[in-house]
């Protein structure tokens, strides 16, 4: 097995273990994985599973690793935004949001757009919610939370 693929097999075991709540062990496959090939996906998830620890700065970290590696890949920007959104320096956050929008490779792509409207409502700017939710919308017409914040800004705006 190269490399590039049991780098990838960690990654994805990983993942897995996230997603099933296991933190430290995903955090220990992703750092495995990175032990064998650095790559963006692996610091990104990294900063992910490391997040939920409540270790925003090192998650932050671990994205800026992430970008150096291949700064075409979305997820790590919109990452920044989140936890920069957590830490409540919603400003600082914007840039980086509004990067993962132009970034060639991200999937999933409303996820920016969506970060985007919940800072702009939260500073009482609905008219600009309201465009970047409905952006949102436009890339996954399914995306529930988007929905649910344009029927709630248009019932306040009303």
């Amino acid at each position: 097995m190269s490399d590039d693929e049991r780098a990838r097999e960690l990654w994805e075991n990983g993942a897995k273990r996230l997603a099933e709540g296991e933190v430290q062990e995903a955090v220990e496959l992703f750092e495995q994985s990175i032990a064998v090939k650095p790559t963006a996906e692996g610091h990104t998830f990294r900063g992910w599973a490391i997040s939920y620890l409540g270790r925003l700065d090192e998650a932050i970290e671990e994205c800026h690793k992430a970008i150096r590696l291949d700064p075409d890949f979305g997820n790590p920007y919109n990452d920044i935004g989140v936890y920069l959104m957590q830490k409540g320096q919603l400003e600082e956050a914007i840039p980086w949001l509004e990067k993962a929008k132009l970034a060639p490779r991200y999937e999933p792509r409303h996820y920016p757009y969506a970060n985007l409207g919940s800072i702009h409502e939260r500073r009482g700017r609905w008219v600009e919610a309201l465009r970047e939710y409905k952006e949102a919308l436009k890339l996954y017409p399914g995306y529930e939370v988007a929905r649910k914040a344009v029927a709630r800004l248009r019932a306040q705006m009303n």
